[in-house]
């Protein structure tokens, strides 16, 4: 299917699909959020003096082989970045924070019409290095800020409920799953239904930390196809 290059291009404007037409939807909003939440505090950075200092991430994205057993397909791989001054030894420096999100979906159907309303996303976004020691940049972020991250995706989400938990393996680490349910709206649609949001916790990858996400009707079932994907993700570092 066709998909748009960037984040300008003009979105379809029926929200069904058809066989030539899909919902587009924007990109997960995290840069700004993950920025400020990863340099909150940082008064002490490993920054050389004199240039702005870097932090750039991999990309984090899923293998075609398990893409072509879960159904989903790629939208977009996104590039954000944050810049911030912040005060290192009496000396103000800019700190700049790029982070990349690779996003899929797959059209499901609701209320005997199909969407393309399941989502999933990987964020990969720089470990920070304060006083010599690395820090997660969404370590002030607990499991119910992670899932905001991914409800952007729908409209008038609320009624959050934290649920199961379960561990599984994502880039040959244990990594440990949240499952919320919320009641929102497919967005551009009106739609409404339950979804339910699968938040991993950070994973380290190199230089990185990656965080995958997923959404999804909860009347659609696709927790196997996330756990899959959360099996199948790969890291490219920068």
């Amino acid at each position: 299917m066709d998909r748009p290059s960037n984040d300008e291009e003009t979105r379809d404007d029926a929200p069904r699909t058809t066989d030539a037409s899909i919902t587009r939807r924007r990109a997960l909003a995290v840069g700004g959020a993950l920025g400020i939440a990863g340099l909150a505090g940082c008064t002490a950075l490993d920054v050389v003096t004199g240039d702005p200092a870097e932090f750039e991430a991999g990309t984090a994205t899923v293998a075609d082989a398990t893409l072509d057993e879960s159904g989903y397909e790629l939208n977009e791989v996104s590039e954000q970045s944050v810049s911030r001054e912040v005060e290192v030894v009496g000396t103000t420096r800019e700190v700049r924070v790029i982070n990349r999100v690779a996003e899929y979906d797959k059209a499901v159907e609701v209320l005997g019409e199909r969407y393309q309303a399941a989502v999933f996303a990987v964020l990969a976004t720089p470990r920070i290095e304060v006083l010599g020691r690395a820090v997660n940049p969404i370590g002030d972020l607990d499991a119910e800020e992670r899932v905001e991250l991914i409800a952007e995706r729908y409209e008038n989400v609320g009624s959050l409920e934290r649920g199961s938990e379960y561990t599984t393996t994502v880039l040959d680490t244990d990594a440990d799953v949240v499952v919320h349910t919320a009641d929102g709206e497919i967005e551009g649609t009106g739609v409404s239904t339950e979804f339910e949001f699968h938040v991993a916790e950070a994973v380290e990858a190199g230089d990185d930390y990656v965080v995958p996400m997923a959404a999804f009707p909860a009347s659609f079932g696709d927790g196997e196809d996330v756990r899959r994907m959360l099996n199948g993700i790969e890291h490219d570092p920068a």
